[in-house]
């Protein structure tokens, strides 16, 4: 079983990177696979908040659990998940919009909100072959390049920026007469020479033959179609609740968040979830990354009871023994799901 993972992290927000963090440093490997790094929180310019930190950026603060999580040994995939089942063994398996195939033992849903696709032809064969909805993770592999950006509104501000130091060129499309209402900013992107604005414009299609080669473009005014060779089309225009591709293993409320019990639990054995994605009212950072560590350490027990080993204590937590569904039910515990 060497090609299977103890535990997939769907999500590299707080809530995934956090479980991340306690599953790899208890030995079990993990991989995390994500559209992503941060999430929400990646447009967040300052948290107060959250406790050690008097005030510190979002993406700052993802980026450090993250190390947290690689130092221990976990790895990070950045790809859309697809498709999520179990096998006739007992095993998850997950599909991805690149191609790829993964198996694990555990799963933990903590995608939150996921990036808005542009819902055009091309874009989702393109998808991690040039279509990234996340500049700062893979704006380095396009230096010196074309590229394009599809962004407005809050999350165009940091793509923007990052594009301007590392590309030859990025074509900025968006629908509107300007995509951020900042004059200031808007005069330092055009004084930088880096970008080419194309206002009230919108995108068609995203062509190319296994990787990206060019993006189609309309002018919402004029109607007039253009193609434009670019090597990426980054995608950055917020996020949104996607859990269709779990609702058969999973029990939904009516906003089609993931319902779970205390300790991180779905209606699916082996397969768990937290943070924004889930039902909890509390939409917060500290929540969502507590959340990540309840399900990371009954992902663990869980994994542990599936090898035919015993969940061992470390310096971090007392001993768990956090029952199974049937047995729970055998000793009269109330199971909530």
């Amino acid at each position: 079983m060497s090609d299977v993972y103890d535990v997939i992290v769907i999500g590299a927000g707080i809530a995934g990177l956090s479980a991340a963090v306690y599953t790899s440093r208890q030995g079990l490997r993990t991989l995390v696979i994500s559209k992503d790094i941060g999430g929400q929180l990646s447009l967040t310019d300052e948290i107060q908040n959250y406790p050690g930190f008097l005030s510190i950026g979002g993406l700052e603060l993802v980026r450090k659990v993250e190390q947290q999580a690689r130092t221990f040994g976990a790895e990070l995939v950045f790809d859309e998940v697809v498709k999520l089942d179990k096998d006739s063994d007992g095993l998850f398996v997950i599909s991805t919009a690149s191609g790829d195939e993964y198996k694990s033992i555990a799963v933990i849903l903590a995608f939150g909100k996921t990036p808005r696709d542009l819902g055009v032809p091309g874009e989702q064969e393109l998808k991690g072959k040039g279509v990234s909805y996340c500049t700062i993770c893979d704006a380095a592999l396009y230096k010196g390049q074309d590229v394009a950006l599809v962004s407005w509104g809050e999350p165009a501000y940091e793509a923007a920026e990052i594009l301007m130091g590392v590309v030859n060129r990025f074509y900025w499309v968006f629908p509107g007469s300007k995509p951020v209402p900042d004059d200031e900013f808007m005069g330092m992107v055009i004084n930088s020479g880096k970008a080419v604005l194309l206002p009230n414009h919108e995108v068609l299609e995203i062509r190319g033959k296994g990787r990206v080669e060019s993006v189609v473009v309309r002018d919402r005014v004029s109607k007039e179609v253009k193609e434009i060779p670019v090597k990426a089309v980054f995608i950055e225009i917020g996020y949104v609740a996607k859990t269709d591709f779990v609702k058969h293993l999973v029990k939904l409320n009516e906003k089609g968040e993931i319902i779970i019990d205390e300790y991180g639990r779905t209606s699916t054995e082996g397969l768990f979830a937290a943070g924004d994605v889930c039902v909890t009212p509390y939409k917060q950072a500290i929540i969502a990354a507590a959340q990540g560590v309840i399900a990371a350490l009954t992902a663990y027990s869980y994994v542990m009871s599936k090898k035919g080993k015993e969940a061992r204590v470390t310096a971090d937590w007392r001993k768990i023994n956090i029952p199974g569904r049937e047995e729970g039910k055998r000793k009269g515990l109330k199971i909530s799901i």
